[in-house]
């Protein structure tokens, strides 16, 4: 008895092409995958008792362009989560304020910290070229509450 030929080749060694059709979902899985474990920094709130304003203008730019700079009761400066002496305010906000020329530093100090301390602040600001600064009030606070 003969053995009948299927008509099917034995395939022999390998494609050497990548296969694309799977290209897509991996890059889909891959998109998902950063979504997923993106963590979207929040500043934090520093408890200061705001000073107020008889009037505010509220400011027009993406959150990505303002920097925070908290000042504190007891002295303190926060540049964005980050406790930054006085003499290294200038050298802080520098590389951040050329990189990013649209940048507005919003100052956010407490009612009881002397105006001194303020002015000392924004001659360290202005030697770092900043030139878009603005001073937060109470009025502004409530301005942003309502936004949410």
């Amino acid at each position: 008895m003969a053995i009948k030929d299927s008509g099917f080749k034995k395939k022999s060694g390998s494609d050497g092409s990548i296969p694309t059709s799977s290209m897509a979902d991996i890059a889909f899985l891959l998109l998902i995958f950063f979504m997923v474990t993106t963590v979207f920094r929040k500043d934090r709130n520093r408890q200061i008792d705001w000073t107020t304003a008889e009037a505010t203008e509220k400011i027009d730019e993406k959150r990505a362009n303002i920097l925070h700079l908290w000042v504190q009761r007891d002295g303190s400066v926060w540049i964005n989560d980050v406790l930054t002496p006085f003499e290294d305010i200038s050298e802080a906000v520098r590389p951040i304020y050329s990189a990013n020329r649209e940048l507005v530093i919003a100052i956010r100090g407490d009612s009881e910290v002397p105006y001194l301390q303020i002015n000392t602040i924004t001659e360290e600001l202005q030697a770092a070229g900043a030139v878009r600064v603005t001073f937060a009030t109470r009025l502004e606070q409530r301005a942003m509450r309502a936004r949410r």
